[in-house]
């Protein structure tokens, strides 16, 4: 299920509950959302897994995964992540709304079938576009709560859009051989470090606009914005070490990658705190 990988997906589904109920929501709503969509969240890795079991043999990162080591058959496999899809989907459409069942079962399709089938094998922006599946997450917490959508989620999945390809990048730089012996065109192991680090930039500066919007749409405090403003300035800081051909654009973009998670863990916090004490 790369519980790991999901950690990262509920960190966004609170706030964006928070947001929507403009304060805490219920126990029992924040507790059917986030088991539903870890649950939901793990059926798609382990499709995926599934997907890409002859691919992990040649990676490094991926060669002990289950299927590979043949710890779990795929067929079992196949059966376990749909099970748990099934189990997903009837906790949404039991104690949530329509709208964040048909969400969730919108992004398992997303990232099983558009992501992993199409995107990933074929195009070097395939986490760009692929990405949208882990900013779901967002939208179905506030479809959960108010069983519809407006401007604020909208600008929180733009959000987590443009941050995923610096995050996933920056990792992907230590491992792109692994991609490029795998036949994975991901961007770095296709595209010159220059080419990596713009399309970095562009991707990081669009996120830094993107949440700042969120914050007005939101209508929280000043402070917030400032904050918001001063989090992008140091993921935007970390970008400027990166440098082509330096002795250690590895280990930068190992810090950016941690950094991200950080990034992403410290605006999630400010969005709940901001929207409580604003309740």
């Amino acid at each position: 299920m790369k519980l790991r990988v999901v950690e990262l997906l509920i960190i966004t589904t609170l706030p964006a509950m928070v947001l929507a109920e403009k304060g805490l929501p219920s126990f029992g709503l924040v507790a059917a959302t986030l088991v539903g969509g870890t649950l939901a969240a793990g059926a798609s890795n382990a499709f995926n897994m599934v997907i890409e079991a002859d691919t992990d043999k040649l990676m490094v990162r991926t060669s002990k995964r289950p299927i590979v080591t043949g710890a779990i058959s795929r067929k079992h496999a196949t059966l376990f992540a749909t099970a748990i899809s099934i189990l997903s989907l009837a906790i949404f459409a039991i104690f949530t709304t329509a709208l964040a069942t048909l969400l969730t079962a919108l992004a398992i399709f997303y990232y099983v079938v558009i992501y992993t089938i199409l995107l990933k094998p074929n195009t070097s922006q395939n986490i760009v576009w692929g990405g949208a599946a882990g900013c779901m997450p967002v939208l179905i917490g506030w479809a959960a709560v108010t069983g519809s959508l407006t401007w604020v989620p909208v600008a929180f999945f733009m959000v987590v859009f443009f941050w995923t390809p610096p995050h996933f990048w920056a990792l992907a730089i230590k491992y792109k051989d692994d991609y490029s012996a795998a036949g994975i065109p991901m961007l770095p192991s296709v595209s010159s470090q220059s080419s990596v680090i713009g399309q970095m930039w562009f991707h990081t500066i669009a996120m830094v606009i993107s949440s700042t919007a969120m914050i007005q749409l939101a209508e929280l405090p000043v402070w917030v914005l400032c904050t918001t403003v001063l989090l992008g300035a140091v993921f935007t800081f970390q970008l400027f070490a990166l440098k082509e051909n330096s002795d250690n654009y590895n280990k930068v973009a190992a810090g950016i990658f941690h950094w991200s998670i950080t990034y992403l863990s410290l605006l999630s916090i400010l969005l709940v705190v901001a929207q409580l004490l604003s309740a």
